[in-house]
């Protein structure tokens, strides 16, 4: 493998000099001391404060918030970096375990906001300087009739590092700390998944196979987390009472339920002349009649295999954002000049990849694993579409800069299309163009197609595991009539892909959070169309407006500059057949 050059690791910093920094005791103690100094001051008196008392009570929560969240995200990028350190695991799990225990004095808060009848709340919003905070409001409210008594609701804050904290914790761990078996040698995750796109089907097939045996040999104890969580979200679910397992994910994303079943409902019906379509094609284009499951993401040619340094990749994206806004270059040149990202690929690091967007005193940090494919130009197009959108939306404030999944996915699969559309165009050879079209189209498959399908398992496993503990040969088929169904009679799957379920890190950490991702796909399929028809006037300022807003809008109000509307199966249509279109390129071509 070509050893890659000047590939940065991230420069902490701006949050401390180490994690032995004696500022990090001095900033605990002082969360601590402004969360007790503010219960004393607001506990049980909030729902009598006037508009302005309010007010300042916001703008003191959002301090010790913010002060606190920037400790939680130093602490959380050091333990990513490497998983397998055993002082970052203590530092990490000390600190959250401390954090937690200070966030249960602030519990209050938001249940005494949402103890406030309708009325008063209209009455103390007529106040201007109050107004700024009506979003952050808005929101908390929205969960009013979901959450339970303060006393509950400090033990499911302080229980969680001993519940689910504690089982993602060990999923993370086990995961990144797998070893697989290949040829005589032993690799990390990073490096056996990264063969899986091997122009050699023999290596594709070694390394799948190694794959398999290593998840089989943990599978059990994947199958123990997978269970524990789901009937944890269960009994948090019947609690607060939410109707399914998935409509506390849709509250969170401020999206109805029937908008995101229309979502789900379109792809499925759409897997016939977009995935199934696909890969019988690029099993023509192989030259064999049935693929096995690891040729999925086969290289076309050799070609498209060749390694890009990080220098030249890092050149693509900037120069792919500059050409549709200088200000997206600007802000993304930052993150290179100032090592806000870490992009080696080492053993023990976190095998994904993500933009936190940590605290608007600091800045986003991105972490990746660039291995110098063209997956990896895409992977670094899409972190950096979400740092530039977390960068501008700070100055909304702690409280108000987060975005719902969903509108935080558009703008990294915005970043993802921007990329792809350069490549294209700086491509002249026709048969090369074919190969970039391909790729394209397994993106979109991988963005679309699969992370419903991925929604479909989940929704099968949680809705199962209602009438006991599911056993692992269970969890296995589910995985397995999943994949039939999305991927079609192109391909062949062994037994040891029944498997592949066990790395998956969001079915953990954010139960449905993956149809965030078709969201953004078929969302930014529609703004693109909306931006090249040129029907919009100045359309790449209200899209950086859109950004900035963070989470002060939703998407009804945030997509209206731009003439869109999600509520319609037309919609989520339009976007599909977008990647209707680009199979049909590779059919003319």
């Amino acid at each position: 493998m070509t050893k890659l050059k000047n590939i940065p690791s991230w420069d902490l910093s701006d949050f401390y000099s180490s994690i032995t920094d004696k500022k990090i005791a001095s900033d605990l103690k002082k969360s601590e001391q402004d969360s007790k100094k503010f219960a004393k001051e607001f506990h049980g008196k909030v729902s009598k404060l006037s508009a302005p008392q309010l007010l300042a009570a916001i703008k003191q929560y959002e301090k010790i918030a913010e002060n606190i969240g920037k400790i939680s995200s130093y602490s959380y990028l050091v333990y990513a970096s490497d998983l397998s350190n055993q002082k970052n695991i203590s530092f990490h799990q000390n600190t959250s375990e401390t954090l937690s225990k200070i966030e249960t004095d602030l519990v209050f808060f938001t249940l005494e906001l949402n103890e406030i009848d309708e009325k008063k709340i209209n009455i103390l919003l007529k106040n201007h300087a109050l107004k700024k905070y009506q979003p952050f409001i808005r929101d908390t409210r929205a969960f009013r009739k979901y959450q339970l008594s303060h006393q509950l609701e400090k033990l499911s804050l302080e229980k969680n590092i001993t519940g689910r904290a504690a089982f993602i914790r060990l999923f993370d761990e086990t995961v990144n700390n797998l070893k697989f078996s290949y040829r005589e040698k032993t690799l990390s995750s990073q490096q056996i998944f990264d063969l899986m796109s091997n122009d050699d089907e023999k290596v594709r097939k070694d390394a799948a196979k190694a794959i398999g045996k290593t998840f089989e040999e943990n599978s059990k104890l994947f199958a123990f987390i997978t269970n524990i969580l789901a009937k944890d979200k269960a009994v948090d679910d019947e609690w607060r009472g939410f109707e399914t397992p998935i409509s506390a994910r849709n509250l969170s994303n401020f999206i109805e339920d029937e908008t995101v079943e229309v979502l789900i409902k379109k792809v499925r019906q759409n897997y016939a002349a977009t995935s199934h379509r696909y890969y019988k094609i690029k099993a023509k284009i192989l030259g064999i009649k049935t693929m096995n499951y690891w040729d999925r993401n086969a290289p076309l040619s050799k070609k498209e295999n060749k390694i890009t340094s990080w220098n030249d990749a890092k050149n693509l994206v900037l120069e792919a954002y500059e050409e549709f806004s200088p200000l997206m270059k600007k802000i993304g040149k930052e993150f290179f000049d100032k090592n806000w990202i870490d992009a080696k690929a080492s053993a023990g690091k976190d095998s994904g990849a993500f933009s936190h967007p940590c605290v608007p005193s600091v800045h986003p940090y991105i972490l990746m694993n660039y291995q110098g494919k063209t997956r990896d130009i895409m992977t670094l197009a899409h972190e950096l579409g979400h740092g530039v959108h977390q960068y501008l939306a700070r100055d909304c404030g702690y409280l108000m800069s987060g975005t719902p999944l969903t509108l935080a996915e558009t703008a990294s699969v915005f970043g993802e299309q921007l990329t792809f559309q350069k490549i294209l165009q700086k491509e002249k050879d026709p048969q090369k163009k074919k190969f970039i079209i391909a790729s394209k189209v397994e993106d979109m498959i991988n963005t679309v197609v699969r992370q419903i399908a991925f929604l479909q398992f989940e929704k099968k496993v949680h809705d199962a595991r209602k009438n006991g503990e599911i056993p692992l040969e269970k969890i296995c088929e589910f995985w397995m009539e999943i994949q039939k169904e999305s991927l079609g009679s192109a391909f062949k799957f062994n037994e040891e892909y029944r498997f592949f379920w066990c790395y998956i890190p969001h079915f953990i950490h954010s139960p449905f959070y993956v149809y965030a991702y078709a969201f953004g796909d078929c969302l930014v399929n529609s703004l693109y169309g909306v931006y090249k028809s040129g029907k919009v006037k100045n359309f790449e300022e209200k899209y950086l407006a859109m950004l900035a807003s963070g989470g002060l809008k939703h998407h009804k109000e945030m997509l209206e500059p731009f003439g869109i509307s999600i509520n319609s199966a037309e919609f989520w249509q339009s976007g599909l057949d977008v990647i209707i279109d680009y199979i049909d390129q590779l059919e003319r071509l």
